[in-house]
Protein backbone atom coordinates (compact mmCIF):
# COMPACT_ATOMS: atom_id res chain seq x y z
CA UNK A 1 0.00 0.00 0.00
CA UNK A 2 0.58 3.25 -0.52
CA UNK A 3 1.04 5.89 2.33
CA UNK A 4 1.77 9.45 2.85
CA UNK A 5 0.69 12.92 3.68
CA UNK A 6 0.28 16.64 3.24
CA UNK A 7 3.33 18.86 3.87
CA UNK A 8 4.46 22.09 3.50
CA UNK A 9 6.42 23.34 -0.02
CA UNK A 10 7.88 26.06 2.47
CA UNK A 11 11.32 24.57 1.72
CA UNK A 12 10.05 24.18 -2.19
CA UNK A 13 8.79 21.45 -4.16
CA UNK A 14 11.43 19.71 -3.85
CA UNK A 15 12.13 19.63 0.18
CA UNK A 16 8.51 18.91 0.24
CA UNK A 17 9.41 15.75 -1.85
CA UNK A 18 12.35 14.79 0.56
CA UNK A 19 10.45 15.53 3.62
CA UNK A 20 8.27 12.56 2.22
CA UNK A 21 10.79 10.44 1.38
CA UNK A 22 12.68 10.80 5.10
CA UNK A 23 9.36 10.09 6.69
CA UNK A 24 9.35 6.82 4.70
CA UNK A 25 6.04 7.93 2.90
CA UNK A 26 5.16 6.41 -0.47
CA UNK A 27 3.33 9.74 -1.60
CA UNK A 28 2.60 13.44 -1.07
CA UNK A 29 0.11 16.27 -1.19
CA UNK A 30 1.24 20.05 -1.25
CA UNK A 31 -0.43 23.38 -1.85
CA UNK A 32 0.99 24.43 -4.96
CA UNK A 33 0.88 28.33 -3.59
CA UNK A 34 -0.89 30.45 -1.26
CA UNK A 35 -3.75 28.19 0.18
CA UNK A 36 -5.99 31.22 0.61
CA UNK A 37 -4.83 32.92 -2.57
CA UNK A 38 -6.47 32.53 -6.09
CA UNK A 39 -3.33 34.63 -7.24
CA UNK A 40 -0.95 33.28 -10.54
CA UNK A 41 2.12 31.98 -8.71
CA UNK A 42 5.41 32.44 -10.77
CA UNK A 43 7.08 29.44 -9.84
CA UNK A 44 10.67 27.92 -10.31
CA UNK A 45 10.74 25.48 -13.31
CA UNK A 46 13.99 23.97 -12.68
CA UNK A 47 13.37 23.42 -8.85
CA UNK A 48 10.19 21.86 -10.16
CA UNK A 49 11.77 19.83 -12.48
CA UNK A 50 14.42 18.62 -9.68
CA UNK A 51 11.42 17.10 -7.80
CA UNK A 52 9.64 15.51 -10.53
CA UNK A 53 13.29 13.84 -10.73
CA UNK A 54 13.44 13.43 -7.47
CA UNK A 55 10.27 11.85 -7.24
CA UNK A 56 10.78 9.30 -10.35
CA UNK A 57 14.19 8.03 -8.83
CA UNK A 58 12.27 7.57 -5.36
CA UNK A 59 9.12 5.69 -6.54
CA UNK A 60 7.09 8.69 -4.87
CA UNK A 61 3.75 9.44 -5.47
CA UNK A 62 2.58 13.44 -5.69
CA UNK A 63 -0.53 15.49 -6.08
CA UNK A 64 -1.24 19.04 -5.80
CA UNK A 65 -4.40 20.63 -4.41
CA UNK A 66 -5.84 24.24 -5.06
CA UNK A 67 -5.95 26.68 -2.73
CA UNK A 68 -9.34 26.63 -0.80
CA UNK A 69 -11.02 29.89 -3.00
CA UNK A 70 -10.87 27.38 -6.24
CA UNK A 71 -15.13 27.24 -6.58
CA UNK A 72 -16.10 25.81 -9.53
CA UNK A 73 -19.61 27.46 -9.32
CA UNK A 74 -18.01 31.52 -8.83
CA UNK A 75 -20.54 33.89 -8.12
CA UNK A 76 -19.43 36.10 -10.69
CA UNK A 77 -17.39 36.98 -14.11
CA UNK A 78 -14.08 38.47 -11.63
CA UNK A 79 -14.25 35.27 -9.73
CA UNK A 80 -14.73 33.31 -12.65
CA UNK A 81 -11.87 34.58 -14.53
CA UNK A 82 -9.60 34.27 -11.22
CA UNK A 83 -10.40 30.35 -10.82
CA UNK A 84 -10.01 29.48 -13.96
CA UNK A 85 -6.36 31.61 -14.10
CA UNK A 86 -5.53 29.95 -11.15
CA UNK A 87 -6.53 26.54 -11.64
CA UNK A 88 -4.58 26.16 -14.56
CA UNK A 89 -1.61 27.98 -13.07
CA UNK A 90 -1.78 24.94 -10.75
CA UNK A 91 -2.20 22.22 -13.53
CA UNK A 92 1.11 24.01 -14.72
CA UNK A 93 2.97 23.63 -11.31
CA UNK A 94 1.59 20.41 -10.84
CA UNK A 95 2.94 19.29 -14.15
CA UNK A 96 6.36 20.51 -13.98
CA UNK A 97 6.63 18.61 -10.53
CA UNK A 98 5.59 15.23 -12.11
CA UNK A 99 1.99 15.07 -9.73
CA UNK A 100 -0.59 12.95 -10.86
CA UNK A 101 -3.09 16.10 -10.94
CA UNK A 102 -4.83 18.99 -8.64
CA UNK A 103 -7.02 17.79 -6.37
CA UNK A 104 -10.65 20.45 -6.57
CA UNK A 105 -13.30 20.04 -4.41
CA UNK A 106 -16.78 19.70 -5.80
CA UNK A 107 -19.01 22.82 -6.28
CA UNK A 108 -20.99 24.20 -3.83
CA UNK A 109 -24.72 25.28 -5.38
CA UNK A 110 -25.53 28.67 -5.92
CA UNK A 111 -28.92 28.51 -4.15
CA UNK A 112 -30.96 25.44 -3.03
CA UNK A 113 -34.14 26.76 -5.18
CA UNK A 114 -32.06 26.12 -8.66
CA UNK A 115 -29.44 23.52 -8.35
CA UNK A 116 -29.36 22.90 -12.22
CA UNK A 117 -27.95 26.30 -12.71
CA UNK A 118 -25.29 25.23 -10.20
CA UNK A 119 -24.46 22.05 -12.37
CA UNK A 120 -24.30 23.62 -15.73
CA UNK A 121 -21.94 26.45 -13.94
CA UNK A 122 -19.61 24.16 -12.68
CA UNK A 123 -19.71 21.96 -16.00
CA UNK A 124 -18.72 25.28 -17.76
CA UNK A 125 -16.23 26.02 -15.83
CA UNK A 126 -14.20 22.63 -15.96
CA UNK A 127 -15.05 23.44 -20.09
CA UNK A 128 -13.27 26.29 -19.91
CA UNK A 129 -9.99 25.73 -17.80
CA UNK A 130 -9.90 22.10 -19.86
CA UNK A 131 -9.64 23.43 -23.53
CA UNK A 132 -6.57 25.19 -22.39
CA UNK A 133 -4.82 22.49 -21.00
CA UNK A 134 -2.52 20.08 -22.63
CA UNK A 135 -0.31 18.43 -19.98
CA UNK A 136 -0.64 15.05 -18.32
CA UNK A 137 -1.68 16.03 -15.07
CA UNK A 138 -5.89 15.95 -14.26
CA UNK A 139 -7.87 18.24 -12.40
CA UNK A 140 -9.36 15.22 -9.48
CA UNK A 141 -12.59 16.30 -8.68
CA UNK A 142 -13.13 15.61 -4.74
CA UNK A 143 -16.65 13.92 -3.34
CA UNK A 144 -17.95 17.24 -0.71
CA UNK A 145 -18.74 16.31 2.91
CA UNK A 146 -22.62 17.77 4.01
CA UNK A 147 -25.90 16.24 4.89
CA UNK A 148 -27.41 13.74 2.62
CA UNK A 149 -28.66 15.28 -0.44
CA UNK A 150 -25.90 18.22 -0.48
CA UNK A 151 -24.86 19.13 -3.74
CA UNK A 152 -21.43 16.96 -4.79
CA UNK A 153 -21.66 13.97 -2.06
CA UNK A 154 -22.81 11.27 -4.23
CA UNK A 155 -20.96 8.79 -6.93
CA UNK A 156 -23.72 9.50 -9.94
CA UNK A 157 -22.94 13.53 -9.50
CA UNK A 158 -18.91 13.06 -10.12
CA UNK A 159 -19.58 10.34 -12.70
CA UNK A 160 -22.20 12.59 -14.53
CA UNK A 161 -20.43 15.72 -14.42
CA UNK A 162 -17.63 14.15 -15.72
CA UNK A 163 -19.29 12.48 -18.90
CA UNK A 164 -20.84 15.88 -19.53
CA UNK A 165 -17.71 17.60 -19.65
CA UNK A 166 -16.19 18.21 -23.35
CA UNK A 167 -12.55 16.33 -22.00
CA UNK A 168 -13.32 13.44 -19.75
CA UNK A 169 -10.11 12.40 -20.45
CA UNK A 170 -8.39 15.33 -18.35
CA UNK A 171 -10.46 14.95 -14.94
CA UNK A 172 -10.25 12.05 -12.44
CA UNK A 173 -11.77 11.90 -9.11
CA UNK A 174 -10.78 11.71 -5.21
CA UNK A 175 -12.16 9.88 -2.72
CA UNK A 176 -12.46 11.62 0.93
CA UNK A 177 -13.06 9.12 3.28
CA UNK A 178 -14.12 11.51 5.86
CA UNK A 179 -16.84 13.45 3.40
CA UNK A 180 -18.00 10.43 2.33
CA UNK A 181 -18.84 9.95 6.22
CA UNK A 182 -19.73 12.51 6.78
CA UNK A 183 -22.49 12.65 4.02
CA UNK A 184 -23.29 9.49 4.18
CA UNK A 185 -22.34 8.24 1.07
CA UNK A 186 -20.29 5.75 3.30
CA UNK A 187 -21.28 5.00 7.00
CA UNK A 188 -19.02 2.46 7.37
CA UNK A 189 -20.82 -0.65 7.55
CA UNK A 190 -21.80 0.00 3.59
CA UNK A 191 -18.65 -0.40 2.07
CA UNK A 192 -19.49 -3.46 -0.30
CA UNK A 193 -22.39 -1.19 -1.25
CA UNK A 194 -20.39 1.73 -2.18
CA UNK A 195 -18.23 -0.36 -3.93
CA UNK A 196 -20.44 -2.07 -6.25
CA UNK A 197 -22.42 1.40 -6.92
CA UNK A 198 -18.95 2.71 -7.77
CA UNK A 199 -17.68 -0.24 -9.91
CA UNK A 200 -21.45 -0.30 -12.15
CA UNK A 201 -20.95 3.77 -12.16
CA UNK A 202 -17.30 3.42 -13.69
CA UNK A 203 -16.20 5.89 -10.99
CA UNK A 204 -13.12 3.07 -9.45
CA UNK A 205 -11.80 3.23 -13.15
CA UNK A 206 -11.07 7.27 -12.99
CA UNK A 207 -10.22 7.30 -8.97
CA UNK A 208 -6.37 8.76 -8.75
CA UNK A 209 -6.48 9.39 -4.98
CA UNK A 210 -7.58 8.88 -1.62
CA UNK A 211 -7.22 11.07 0.90
CA UNK A 212 -8.15 8.62 4.67
CA UNK A 213 -9.24 11.28 7.16
CA UNK A 214 -11.22 9.82 10.32
CA UNK A 215 -14.00 11.78 11.14
CA UNK A 216 -14.52 13.48 14.56
CA UNK A 217 -18.48 13.23 14.57
CA UNK A 218 -21.10 10.76 13.54
CA UNK A 219 -21.78 9.50 10.10
CA UNK A 220 -24.85 11.24 8.24
CA UNK A 221 -23.95 14.85 10.16
CA UNK A 222 -22.34 16.48 7.24
CA UNK A 223 -19.35 17.98 9.93
CA UNK A 224 -16.26 17.91 8.07
CA UNK A 225 -13.56 17.51 11.27
CA UNK A 226 -10.86 15.17 10.70
CA UNK A 227 -9.32 12.82 13.21
CA UNK A 228 -6.69 10.08 13.35
CA UNK A 229 -7.16 7.10 11.56
CA UNK A 230 -6.31 4.48 14.57
CA UNK A 231 -8.55 4.52 17.31
CA UNK A 232 -9.57 8.38 17.82
CA UNK A 233 -12.86 8.83 15.38
CA UNK A 234 -16.01 7.38 14.74
CA UNK A 235 -14.60 5.19 11.57
CA UNK A 236 -13.33 1.91 12.68
CA UNK A 237 -10.68 0.20 12.78
CA UNK A 238 -12.51 -2.82 11.08
CA UNK A 239 -14.28 -0.08 8.66
CA UNK A 240 -11.32 0.97 7.67
CA UNK A 241 -9.80 -2.29 7.21
CA UNK A 242 -12.37 -3.07 3.99
CA UNK A 243 -11.80 -0.39 2.38
CA UNK A 244 -8.30 -0.39 2.27
CA UNK A 245 -7.57 -3.98 1.47
CA UNK A 246 -10.07 -3.76 -1.63
CA UNK A 247 -8.80 -4.89 -4.38
CA UNK A 248 -9.23 -2.52 -6.72
CA UNK A 249 -7.65 0.20 -4.23
CA UNK A 250 -4.20 -1.28 -4.16
CA UNK A 251 -2.28 0.93 -6.47
CA UNK A 252 -4.09 4.39 -4.96
CA UNK A 253 -1.91 6.24 -2.74
CA UNK A 254 -3.83 6.94 0.84
CA UNK A 255 -2.95 10.35 1.50
CA UNK A 256 -3.70 11.75 5.69
CA UNK A 257 -4.99 14.95 5.85
CA UNK A 258 -5.71 14.02 9.55
CA UNK A 259 -4.54 16.38 12.63
CA UNK A 260 -0.82 16.20 12.84
CA UNK A 261 -0.88 17.34 16.63
CA UNK A 262 -2.88 14.52 17.65
CA UNK A 263 -0.64 12.13 16.11
CA UNK A 264 2.32 13.05 14.06
CA UNK A 265 2.10 12.06 10.58
CA UNK A 266 5.59 10.14 10.40
CA UNK A 267 4.30 8.12 13.28
CA UNK A 268 0.61 7.68 11.49
CA UNK A 269 2.63 6.15 8.64
CA UNK A 270 4.11 4.39 10.77
CA UNK A 271 1.37 2.78 12.05
CA UNK A 272 -0.41 2.30 8.90
CA UNK A 273 2.31 0.46 7.65
CA UNK A 274 2.81 -1.72 10.21
CA UNK A 275 -1.20 -2.54 10.24
CA UNK A 276 -1.63 -2.53 6.32
CA UNK A 277 1.54 -1.87 4.70
CA UNK A 278 2.13 -5.55 3.16
CA UNK A 279 -2.00 -5.72 1.61
CA UNK A 280 -1.79 -6.51 -2.13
Amino acid sequence: MKFGCHLSIKQGYLGAAKQAVAMNAAALKYFPKNPRSLGVKDFNKEEAAQCKMFCMENDLISVSHSPYPSHLVPHDEQKREKVVDSLLNDLDIAEACGSMGVVVHFGKPLNRVDPLTSYQIMIQMLNDILQHWEGKAKLLIENNAGVPGSMGTTLEELVQVRSLCQYPEKIGFCLDTCHAFASGLWTGDNWQEVLEKGQALGYFEELQVIHLNNSKYPTRLGKDRHAPILGAGFIKEDQFDQLIKTPQLQDIPFILETPKEECPHEREIQLLQEKWGSVE
